[in-house]
């Protein structure tokens, strides 16, 4: 199965015009299963109020979709979007901000995909490196985590880590590797010259990466400031017979908390 991770920049490109159309072009001509977004506007003025996070999933024919509104807008503003190929019955929003600063989030999602549950974990870091480390402990002991920890687990998008010093911190304390390295061939930002890897990608459990990659389209380097990243997972192990996967809800429908 295929992941997209791309921060969409509120659908402005380097030329600063809004092309929503851009994005959507770059993600079709990806094909993902699954998506997970950052930076999408909902209600804003400078995006034409558009409803980018309906737009999308109606576009994509999203079979289950979740949005996380983080940094509000008057009547709208932006956050993160995961969108599926297939049933999302679980998904829980934790907020990240570290106290003054700009907020942030995460979103915790399990998918039902056709090969077993997938634990997916869709979020956009701050820009400082104290601020990056707690916000990753911060997911990582939190009770929603570890209520899907036992199933193979993906965590995407904007890590801002540039040093990339949380591989070594938290994440290794927990058990994950990094997919996105040797760095250098993984540099997504700015789009039109980059130079610095920021869209990474970390697994645990019975997930395997086959490939990942920069997307370096002309397209792709017009449509946003941040290069997409695609990866290609294979789940390698389902979950422990007799384990309870989630809590019981109806088809189709997602529970949606936030903190």
């Amino acid at each position: 199965m295929r992941l997209l991770s791309y921060n969409i920049h509120k659908g402005f490109g380097n030329d600063r015009r809004y092309r929503l159309e851009r994005v959507i072009g770059v993600i079709e001509e990806e094909n993902p299963d699954l998506i997970c977004l950052q930076e999408v506007d909902q209600n804003v003025s400078r995006t034409s109020h558009d409803d980018q996070p309906r737009m999308l999933a109606e576009h994509f024919k999203a079979t289950s979709h979740h949005y996380q509104l983080n940094v509000p807008r008057k009547q709208g503003g932006y956050g993160n979007l995961i969108l599926s190929r297939w049933p999302i019955r679980y998904c829980h929003s934790i907020s990240l901000r570290l106290r003054w600063r700009k907020p942030r989030g995460a979103q915790l999602a399990v998918v039902h995909t056709p090969h077993g549950p997938l634990h997916l974990v869709n979020w956009h870091l701050g820009l400082s490196g104290k601020e990056r480390h707690w916000q990753v402990r911060h997911v990582l002991s939190h009770e929603r985590f570890h209520e899907h920890a036992h199933l193979p687990t993906v965590i995407v998008g904007d890590y801002n880590d540039w040093r990339n010093t949380l591989e070594h911190g938290p994440f290794a304390a927990h058990q994950f590797r990094q997919v996105t390295a040797p760095l250098k061939e993984f540099r997504s930002f700015p789009s039109f010259w980059a130079i610095t890897s920021l869209d990474k990608c970390y697994i645990r459990g019975g997930v395997e990466v086959t490939r990942a990659r920069v997307v370096r389209t002309s397209l792709a380097r017009r449509a946003s400031d941040h290069l997409p990243l695609s990866v290609e997972i294979r789940l390698t192990r389902m979950d422990k017979p007799g384990t309870p996967l989630i809590s019981p809800l109806a088809p189709g429908t997602g529970e949606r908390r936030r903190e």
